[in-house]
């Protein structure tokens, strides 16, 4: 191993770390559609519904890619958890463009949020989507005026 190789193969190492985990993630949350793998900086799907196919993750929909996306942030606060021993990061705020997706990639999202939130982290999502926000069940809504803003609890 020459030394001018070093930085290099710990990089590949770690993405090879994370591309696990969120595989993991991701096969979780498409129920069992994908895998992720990379290739030379690159990152593709193994669609297990397309006989194994290896494709570019820009082939995915809209929803398809929020869980990849999903994934890939799962996978990294699992690996910066562990490298700071007892550290725990036991929740997300996802800020993610909703309105941008068609009703199906919409409910993709829904679905894996529900899945997602039946695991032990507390996932907190940021939308003006109202067909996204309907489907969660505790909701914390901003109002605000000239002067101040308040926050109301609704949902169980």
């Amino acid at each position: 191993m020459r030394s001018n190789k070093f930085p290099q193969w710990l990089a590949t190492s770690a993405l090879d770390a994370l591309v696990v985990g969120a595989s993991q993630s991701l096969r979780q949350l498409s129920g069992d559609r994908f895998d992720l793998s990379h290739q030379k900086g690159e990152f593709y799907v193994i669609d297990h519904f397309d006989a194994d196919s290896t494709r570019s993750v820009r082939t995915l929909s809209g929803g398809e890619t929020f869980q990849a996306s999903l994934a890939l942030a799962l996978a990294l606060s699992d690996q910066l958890a562990g490298l700071g021993g007892a550290t725990k990061l036991e929740s997300i705020f996802l800020d993610e463009g909703f309105g941008t997706l068609d009703a199906e990639s919409l409910q993709t999202v829904a679905d894996t949020l529900e899945t997602l939130a039946q695991g032990e982290r507390m996932v907190g999502v940021i939308t003006h989507v109202t067909a996204l926000a309907e489907q969660i069940p505790v909701q914390f809504r901003v109002q605000r005026d000239t002067r101040t803003s308040t926050v109301t609890r609704q949902g169980t």
